[in-house]
Parts: structure tokens; sequence; C-alpha cells
């Protein structure tokens, strides 16, 4: 949506917030679970999409890519292997890589890129954590076309804190450039601009029919009348929230980011990018002698450009398996669309992520820290840096770069992996542990923007003691307009314990936390023109917390 924070290398990044830790975890308890083996080949495959041809990156030639199941406290050994000219690395997006951080994924943080002809084995377990996520490329663009969702069952013998569905479905939204995402990026980076949209939003890798030329490209889910669906729905777009909905249908959420929630009932979801959202689709009890439509659009606040369209899926009920329906018949069934909400409908937002209430019970507690040792208070936004071309204008404002920032820091991708440089002893000039705990100079975040709209640069981070107690602020700012903000945090879920429009007030805003029990998530949207107030425990030596607005580096 616009020029976003969410990785675009086309911006430059947002600051690395790093977690590295003086002292060991305790030994991990066995999980008890069983190793599992994938192979992962990233080579070029010919896809089709909207009358247009290219060669794209994928995994095994698939797009989307590979399906990984695993149970809760299996060990993972996926070897990837690279076999295109762009180097390369895999990130699991929401594993919390308990002394695993090596595996992790971003590339230039926790690893050197895999590049061509090399391979590399991401070798984790996973503890403590069961529901949906997914894993994608972790450096520059390549994201758009090399994800898949990453399924955590139960342990065996533990059910469901709700009824055992028929079936489970993944649907993950991502997008499609006609053009080489690369190239967009690149041009992106060249001209200090926003880069170029996509030409359409996908589900499960197809546009649907409200595009030219991809009536056949339709992800179709087939349902029998009287049953529960499980929905595993994954936002893989690369900067835009999502609106989805299902004609004449409710869902009932049930499980954010792979932690289970209060159930509730709602006919449309906001998904951000780098969320996962599981709901139950109980279907008609009788055949309806209809289809309905399954769409998507963005969420808007931002005041750039942003893909205006609508992707679409078809649900389609099924006869039992003694009856079929011809093609010609199912074309003469009325086909039933949902009504979305307007592309700007900051309150259906803040409404729907309200809802969003961890179980908080004797088997899925919430483990608020109520004991805070840090507060750290961050303003999130886009800024502005001086044109390095000589002889040339950029395409920001006024001849500027465009540039994300947080406290005014714009982060700087080193060429050493951040972790190897600590572990190794070889921080220096690499990384700096002086990152700003709060703006050095405060103004009023979300009125009048300052008239210097310049950023800092830099590779700096915050060094934490192990077990430290955390409460972060983000503040999103109005320096070249207010919008919302996705946060990922590598290797760490976090409790939302309060969000407002406005700019925070630390003396009146934190009597209303939720310390019962908030949402717990590792994906976060900070609200257009307003804040989020999150709480952890700094407990994952190595890993890396990345407040940006994006999910690659």
């Amino acid at each position: 949506m616009g020029i976003s924070l969410l990785c675009s290398p086309a911006i430059p990044r947002v600051f690395l917030f790093s977690l590295i830790a003086w002292c060991l975890l305790p030994e991990l308890a066995l999980a008890g679970g069983v190793t599992r083996h994938y192979k992962f080949d990233v080579k070029l495959q010919n896809v089709t999409r909207l009358c247009h041809t290219k060669s794209i990156v994928t995994i095994n030639g698939q797009f989307p890519g590979p399906r990984i199941v695993a149970r809760e406290g299996d060990h993972l050994l996926i070897k990837v292997a690279n076999h295109v000219q762009n180097n390369i690395s895999i990130h699991w997006h929401g594993i919390r890589q308990l002394q695993t951080g090596w595996a992790d994924g971003p590339a230039y943080v926790t690893q050197c890129p895999i590049q061509t002809g090399q391979s590399y084995l991401y070798n984790f377990t996973i503890f403590g954590q069961r529901g949906t996520l997914f894993w994608h490329a972790h450096i520059s663009w390549l994201r758009s076309t090399v994800y898949g969702p990453l399924i955590i069952l139960p342990k065996r013998g533990v059910p469901y804190p709700f009824a055992k569905p028929y079936k489970e479905v993944p649907l993950i939204f991502g997008e499609w450039w006609n053009a080489d995402p690369e190239e967009v990026i690149s041009q992106a980076l060249q001209t200090g601009g926003g880069p170029n949209v996509s030409d359409a939003y996908t589900i499960n890798g197809l546009p649907g029919p409200l595009y030219n030329c991809s009536a056949r490209d339709t992800f179709k889910l087939k349902v029998k009348p009287g049953k529960t669906y499980l929905l595993r729905l994954i936002n893989a777009a690369l900067n835009d929230e999502l609106f989805f909905s299902i004609a004449n249908h409710t869902l009932t959420v049930v499980e954010a980011d792979a932690v289970y929630v209060k159930p509730f009932e709602t006919d449309t979801i906001l998904i951000a990018p780098g969320q996962t959202t599981n709901v139950l689709l109980k279907t008609k009890s009788h055949f309806p002698n209809a289809t309905f439509f399954m769409t998507a659009r963005p969420y808007v606040t931002g005041l750039g450009t942003f893909d205006n369209t609508t992707v679409s899926g078809i649900l389609q009920y099924d006869l039992f398996p003694s009856k079929t329906l011809s093609t010609i018949s199912i074309k003469k069934f009325p086909l039933y669309k949902p009504v979305l909400p307007p592309l700007n409908d900051t309150s259906f937002a803040a409404n729907f992520t309200s809802r969003l209430r961890s179980l908080a019970s004797f088997q899925f507690p919430a483990n608020v820290p109520h004991k805070v040792d840090k507060r750290f208070f961050f303003t999130i936004g886009l800024g502005t840096s001086p044109c390095d071309q000589q002889n040339h204008t950029c395409q920001g404002p006024n001849g500027t770069r465009f540039a994300a920032s947080v406290n005014n820091v714009s982060f700087s991708l080193p060429t050493t992996a951040l972790l190897q440089a600590h572990f190794f002893g070889q921080s220096n000039g690499i990384y700096s542990p002086d990152f700003p705990s709060s703006p050095r100079i405060p103004f009023n975040y979300t009125g009048n923007p300052p008239n210097n709209t310049m950023v800092s640069n830099g590779t700096k981070m915050v060094i934490l003691p192990y077990n430290t107690s955390v409460e972060l602020i983000m503040q999103d700012t109005s320096i070249l307009g207010a919008e919302s903000h996705p946060l990922h945090l590598h290797g760490f879920n976090f409790f939302v314990i309060g969000q407002g429009f406005g700019n925070f007030d630390p003396n009146k805003d934190p009597a209303n936390y939720n310390l019962a029990d908030p949402v717990e998530r590792n994906t976060v949207g900070v609200p257009s023109g307003g804040w989020v107030a999150i709480r952890f425990q700094a407990d994952n030596p190595g890993e890396e917390l990345r407040p940006g607005h994006n999910l690659t580096n």
C-alpha cells in the first residue's frame, strides 16, 4: 500500500533491534517428536498468469512453494540447494528458533546468503508451538514468489480447543507482477521512489476471474453441505493488509499467528502481511444451488499508490459422491459476491483487532510480563535521505529518497551476518549497540510534521540481558503521511496489551492495558495515526527483533 516500511529493499531498511544474551538458555527438554526431512531446490520455473509467461524463482518448481507439515515437538531438517543466479535465504516465519538462531534465515543478519551452487541445512526443533505459520525467502524481493505454508499440528493425542474440523485447507494470499519483481525493486532503489505496485493479488497463486485473462486461474474450494472446514489463512503479500470474506457465510476466528484465541464470529477478517489467521467455516446444511465468491482486497491507509484490485476464489458445494454436477449446470447457479469494508475503513480494522483475545486458560495461558525491566518508545514512519546520484534528481519528496526509519534511524544492511560477527567477537565496525530507546527529539508525532524530514543511517542495535521483560510502544508518525505499519519480531511472540489513535500518553494510556488475556502474536499492525503497546520476555539468545513494515531484510 503505497510507500511501505515492510521490507522493501526499494526503501532503506528499518533498523535492527537485536537481542543477544550473554548467557545460555537452560537446557531445553527433549521435545519427543520425530525428525522430518525436506529438500528445497531453488530453481527457475516458467509460470503464466494474466496472459504473461515469465521465468520465476521457485522452490521445487512450485508456485506457491511446497507445504511443510510437522507436529509440535518435531525436529526439522530442511536442505536448501540454490540452482539460480540469485543469492537466497529462507525464513521460517513465526518459528521461535530456541537456541537455533542460525536457522532463522534473514540474510546478513543470522546467516550469509546461500550462493549459487551452494546449499544450507536448516536445522531446528518446534518447541511449544502449534498452528499455522509460513516460510518465505528473506533477501531482496524473492519472497514475492518463494513462499509456502508451514503447518504445525498438535502433538498426537492432543485435540484442538474446538471441534475437530471435517477438513483443513490452507489459503495463502500473495501477489503477481507481470514484470520481474527483482527489477521492480532494483529500479526503486536506483530512483529513491516507491516501487511499482503488483498487477494482481493471488489466492494459492491464482488471481481469479475478476482480472483480465484469468478466468481459468481461479482457486476453487469444494465443500460438502453441513460440514466444518478449518481455513488456514496466510498473508504472504509483500506490503498490503487485506480484507477477506466469503459471500453469505460466517467465519469463526480461532487462532492468530499460531496461537489459539477466544473464538468469535465475523463476516470479514483483516490480515496484515506476515500474519496468519485460522477460521472455521461451517457450510450450509443443504445444497444451496449457488456458488460463492471468496474475495480479498487491500486495506489502505497511506498516501501512495497501491494495487487497487480484488482477488477472488470460488466456494463451490459438491453433492454426495454418487451425484455429480457438470460444469454447465454449475455455471447456471447464481454467483454471490461478498461486501468488503471500504478500502480505508480504519474503524473496522480497529474493531476487528480489538476482538482478538488469548484463551488465557490453564492449558493455554497468557503469560504476560507484569513486571517490566526495560521500556522502549519507537517512532515508526517514512522520512527522506539525500539523493546520492550525481547530476540526477531522485523521485522522493523534493528530489530526495524515501527512507523508512525507527526513531529516525534507517537500518543499513551489513555485508557480514550480524550473528556471525557477534559470535566471533568481530562486531567492531559492523554494528554498534547504541540504538536510541526513544526519539532524540520529541515532536507531535501525529500532528503537523517537522520541517526536517531527513533520517540518519546506521547498523545500530539494542543489547539486552537474557530474560529481560520488555515493554515496547510503537508510534506511527505523520512525517510523510500516516499509515499502518506491520511489525514482525523474529524468534519471539509478544502480547498486544494496548493500542489507540493519536499520540501515546504515558500518563493515561497504560491504565487501559489488557494484562489478562491480550492476543499473543509474532506480527502486529501499528495503527495509522496511532500506537500499539506490546510486552515480551527476552528469553531467546541470539535472536533478532526487527520492527519494520516488512518481512524481508
